[in-house]
């Protein structure tokens, strides 16, 4: 299929793209699988206690087992004590699964992300960025022009290069490339904006 391309001036032309990646079929469950899946991987479980077999510290039992008239006990370890193990309490992050997401999952997530902003024209490709833009006024001044005020870029390595320090302090703007961007980041913006060379870059995975 043909989507328009824009140049910096607004002068449209075409590119051929492919089919697979901006006209796939739109899968919501297979979307949502992957956000619940990324989203618990990317949380962190830091929060960790000592278990009784962690806390350092002599063994002996602290007293007779008969003949006190207390309860019996070993050591000073036992949860039951303070400064003892924790039973029951947080494990931190290794005792947690990671939640496995394929790849062909992934490539199909963002498909489905990217053919739904075509649908709801909220697609644009630029051609590649040849000049380099120093200034954040000059970048925001485009950024304006053509209403990416909320977007995600995706670039290829030398259009990045160009434009990638003026881009850095305009807000509700991502900058990124092919290699460095999820469907996570689709969603949170609601435009998403390409190069003509990032688009070949990221057709090379889906054939």
């Amino acid at each position: 299929m043909k989507l328009d391309k824009l140049n910096l001036d607004g002068k449209k032309s075409s590119i051929e793209v492919l089919d697979k990646i901006f006209s796939a079929k739109i899968n919501k469950k297979l979307v949502y699988s992957v956000l619940y899946k990324s989203n618990a991987n990317y949380k962190g479980r830091h929060a960790k206690t000592k278990q009784q077999n962690e806390i350092s510290g002599p063994t002996a039992k602290i007293y007779a087992q008969k003949g006190t008239g207390g309860a019996r006990h070993a050591s000073k370890k036992a949860p039951i004590f303070v400064g003892g193990g924790i039973a029951h309490g947080p494990k931190g992050e290794l005792a947690y699964k990671k939640r496995k997401l394929n790849k062909s999952e992934k490539k199909l997530s963002v498909a489905s992300l990217i053919t739904e902003k075509n649908n709801n024209q909220n697609l644009i490709i630029f051609s590649d960025f040849n000049n380099e833009i120093k200034k954040t006024k000059e970048m925001y001044s485009i950024i304006k022009k053509f209403e990416i005020n909320n977007s995600l870029i995706i670039l290829d390595k030398n259009s990045k290069s160009k434009i990638e320090k003026s881009v850095r302090n305009i807000p509700n703007v991502k900058v990124t490339d092919v290699n460095h961007f999820s469907s996570f980041d689709i969603i949170k913006f609601k435009k998403v904006v390409f190069t003509e060379s990032s688009i070949k870059e990221l057709e090379k995975r889906y054939q």
